[in-house]
């Protein structure tokens, strides 16, 4: 059984290479980030294994890939460049990896909370264009920091915050319980929360889940942070909120056109905070994400 990498940047491709066993399965390494879709035919050559860091993998060209068994990818947010239940129809089926980047992502949210409460990106931009801004800031201690989802990454969240100063509640779709954290219902979180930080997985439940109704339900002048996915928000009506003011700020990490084109309208306002969905890239991350693939891989060719 053979399999190929068909979208490495350099960082990842190193680390692969570095993590490569004697006896492990044939895992070609394809070391370019910036393939088409319409490529992996070709890189994969028959193979049973495409391991995939961020290429989408539209249905019909799976149909294409001759051999192809097995999806490996890197991240559990697969639903966002590939459709895994159509792929399951077709014989291939997608793994994910789970809680390789959880303090990564969590200290990202973190950040995004941090500049957009003090407003430090905005203040930046201003001052290099020879403006010197001066905004008043949101003081987070004593504050509610409310966590839609509660899963690894928000563990880690609450975990954080907890020790700065701020009050922390969550709500999930299943019964939780963490310590230091209060459990509400969503309509109690939306009102209460002076910052909310989304973490729920995207599926079929959960694609539009924050409908404009639930933006408006939020407290005013909330601050907002996603570092989950971007098709769970009604953008449209996110990005009147902040025009509005109605959210204060919005710290984004995710988007539902990546590369974010520089035309977008969330460019051209104020009060957001934009990072390349990237919350996740740190060396540690990196390390354990390869380090669960080539289990993956391992695992599929004993099995």
């Amino acid at each position: 059984m053979r399999g190929v990498f068909v979208d490495a940047n350099d960082s990842l491709a190193e680390i692969f290479e570095r993590q490569r066993k004697g006896g492990d399965p044939e895992v070609q390494v394809h070391q370019n980030p910036n393939i088409t879709p319409e490529q992996w035919p070709a890189l994969l050559g028959g193979a049973e294994i495409g391991v995939v860091d961020h290429t989408a993998l539209p249905t019909e060209v799976a149909r294409n890939c001759a051999g192809l068994k097995h999806i490996v990818f890197l991240g559990t947010g697969a639903r966002s460049y590939m459709n895994p239940e159509e792929l399951a129809e077709l014989g291939i089926s997608v793994h994910l990896i789970k809680g390789y980047g959880d303090t990564a992502v969590a200290e990202a949210a973190i950040a995004l909370m941090w500049a957009s409460a003090r407003v430090i990106p905005w203040m930046d931009r201003e001052m290099r264009a020879g403006n010197w801004l001066r905004e008043d800031a949101m003081q987070l201690t004593g504050k509610t920091l409310g966590l839609i989802g509660f899963g690894g990454i928000a563990a880690e969240v609450a975990r954080i915050a907890n020790g700065s100063g701020m009050r922390v509640i969550a709500w999930n779709r299943t019964p939780k319980s963490f310590p230091d954290v209060d459990f509400v219902s969503l309509e109690r979180l939306l009102a209460e929360s002076h910052v909310i930080s989304l973490h729920l997985l995207l599926n079929d439940e959960t694609r539009g889940f924050l409908s404009r109704e639930k933006i408006a339900a939020m407290r005013p002048g909330v601050i907002f942070v996603n570092t989950a996915r971007a098709a769970i928000v009604d953008e449209a009506a996110m990005i009147e909120a902040l025009k509005t003011g109605h959210i204060r700020h919005a710290g984004l990490d995710v988007f539902n056109i990546e590369p974010l084109p520089a035309d977008h309208p969330l460019t051209k306002i104020s009060n957001v905070t934009l990072s390349a969905h990237s919350a996740f890239r740190t060396p540690e991350a990196s390390e354990n994400l390869i380090h669960a693939a080539w289990e993956h891989c391992r695992r599929i060719v004993k099995s």
